[in-house]
């Protein structure tokens, strides 16, 4: 699995979504630039002491990302077809999310079948749900449908 965030904007989303992964033992990729420097405190604030074991990839663009077809990826946005929970993940999919205050692009979004769009529910008078909330939503169901706990030591 992989958790992918285009061209984040918010270091203490980021430094958080980063701490996620590296106790999911998942990698965190970023696609396009970041509207922050990565190296800056405030994103590794954030992830405390786990940002040196975070699995961090960097992708120059879309097409980058997507140039190795062999994993499902899903793009979550809340103008998605399809309910996180009504999807069987697997291991080797990745998980896209957009930028904080606009989401994905449209040519994003129009580049996917409308089956990898999905969404988390939420009331309508809330215009989105926090980016690092959201990520933990659907990577924890994703964990949980494909029994990653399995694999991580009881404490």
């Amino acid at each position: 699995m992989e958790v992918a965030l285009f061209r984040p904007e918010i270091p203490p989303n980021t430094g958080n979504i980063g701490r996620l992964c590296v106790n999911a033992e998942v990698p965190l990729g970023i696609i396009g630039e970041p509207s922050f420097d990565l190296s800056v405190k405030s994103a590794r604030r954030a992830g405390l002491d786990y940002w040196e074991h975070l699995t961090l990839r960097r992708y120059v663009d879309w097409q980058e990302f997507t140039s190795d077809d062999s994993d499902r990826i899903f793009l979550i946005s809340k103008f998605g077809t399809k309910c996180y929970s009504e999807v069987e993940y697997s291991k080797r999919d990745r998980f896209v999310f957009g930028r904080e205050t606009s989401g994905l692009p449209e040519e994003i979004m129009e580049s996917m079948p409308k089956d990898r769009i999905i969404y988390i529910p939420m009331a309508s008078v809330s215009r989105s749900i926090n980016l690092s909330n959201a990520v933990a939503i659907i990577l924890y169901e994703a964990l949980r449908q494909t029994n990653a706990w399995q694999e991580f030591p009881l404490p």
